[in-house]
């Protein structure tokens, strides 16, 4: 009976993982402010978890700590706790600039000031940042539980004490309120209705996840299941016979089949990829239609930045590392060079690059995304992606998102 039990929790357990929501979908909260201030306290009392390591010596947290999590009435979050920015030394510098970093990477900012001490000039500098930044910002007034006189406070700043647990409540139906309560973005919901057929073209190859599906083709798989559409998947080399089946009203492909892919289907059914898709999904699409120019203009001598959100193996045969920069060299007859990132390390100076090529940046929020989008722009580096680009390698550029 008891080893049931166990195969009980542990199928729950698995399920759980299934269900959750992917980090990148995620509102994404950071906690900030000064050494000693209270932000891991205030930042554990919320989650109720011992997320980050407290104690009263200045500078416990060395590095931004992030977690996923569920938090009601907030909803699934990740969480990013940050070191203080009145850090000293030279580690402490390289703390505050990768505390910076994750200005770029969150959606909301809270800062915690200790009540007793009150807003000092490192407060107001990170306020004007989160300003400058567009974020919806939060001041969390800590140890108020030490303090006797209480001044009245804007509508975006709280009282609270992490110790006693006061306000730690209200705290996060402030967080909640400031969430996007428009309906959550999907893939294609705009696209498809109910009975539309849509045919996944996804090729499985040495570079493919083992044993699962990418992001992205989960993200449209739920998309058609939500809306009662009819989904089928196939390799490229059982797409024609598929075909022959069946008239989608869309065939979404992995992009860098896009070649034989757009011979096999017909001009009357539309054809797009994933990675343009997420282009889409994350708001950079005009942005990367126009960057494709460049691929026309490119000089011997120029260099690329291939950038991936992902920080996935390499092997050979990888679309970022190998494939694109052999087709770009072909396409473009010019001796250019390239250089690669992957993660959440992106390139601070672009003035050597003459473009960015991004890929479809599943692993990384809408906020992270732009944020990159708005660094290139500010640098005067065209910013286009991988569907994009081999699309109009194809010369199929018109037509793989003529269904947008």
């Amino acid at each position: 009976m008891q080893s049931n039990l166990v195969i009980v929790e542990i199928l729950g357990s698995n399920m759980s993982n299934l269900n959750s929501t992917v980090s990148a979908n995620r509102t994404h909260i950071g906690f900030f402010g000064l050494r000693n201030a209270g932000k891991s306290s205030v930042v554990n009392a919320i989650t109720n978890q011992s997320m980050s390591l407290v104690s009263n010596i200045k500078g416990t947290t060395t590095d931004p700590v992030k977690k996923s999590m569920e938090i009601l009435p907030i909803g699934p979050v990740v969480i990013v706790d940050t070191p203080g920015m009145d850090d000293e030394g030279t580690l402490g510098e390289l703390r505050i600039k990768r505390t910076l970093e994750v200005l770029k990477t969150i959606d909301i900012a809270v800062l915690v000031v200790d009540a007793n001490v009150g807003l000092q000039k490192v407060d107001l500098d990170l306020i004007g940042m989160f300003k400058e930044n567009k974020l919806p910002y939060f001041i969390a007034f800590n140890k108020c539980d030490l303090i006797e006189e209480k001044k009245e406070l804007a509508s975006n700043e709280i009282y609270v004490s992490a110790l006693k647990n006061v306000n730690i409540d209200g705290l996060k139906h402030m967080l909640a309120s400031s969430t996007k309560k428009q309906e959550e973005k999907t893939i294609i919901k705009d696209l498809i209705k109910t009975g539309d057929v849509v045919v996944l073209v996804i090729p499985i190859d040495k570079s493919a996840p083992k044993g699962r599906l990418i992001l992205p083709q989960q993200l449209v798989l739920r998309d058609i299941l939500d809306h009662h559409a009819i989904g089928m998947t196939c390799q490229v080399e059982e797409l024609e016979e598929t075909l022959k089946r069946v008239t989608p009203k869309l065939v979404i492909t992995d992009s860098q089949a896009f070649n034989k892919v757009s011979q096999i289907v017909d001009k009357s059914i539309h054809l797009t990829s994933f990675s343009i898709l997420m282009a889409r999904l994350k708001g950079s699409l005009a942005t990367v239609l126009e960057g494709a120019n460049k691929l026309d203009h490119l000089q011997d001598g120029d260099c690329i930045l291939i950038s991936e959100g992902c920080t996935h193996h390499r092997q050979c045969g990888d679309i970022g590392t190998d494939k694109l920069p052999k087709w770009i060299l072909n396409y473009t007859k010019k001796n250019v060079t390239f250089e690669f990132t992957s993660g959440h390390g992106f390139k601070e100076d672009l003035s050597k690059y003459s473009v960015v090529i991004h890929c479809g940046a599943c692993m990384l929020n809408e906020k992270e995304v732009q944020s990159r989008v708005k660094e290139c722009k500010k640098q005067g580096v065209p910013f286009t992606n991988y569907g994009i680009v081999i699309a109009k390698m194809n010369g199929i550029l018109d037509r793989s998102v003529e269904v947008f």
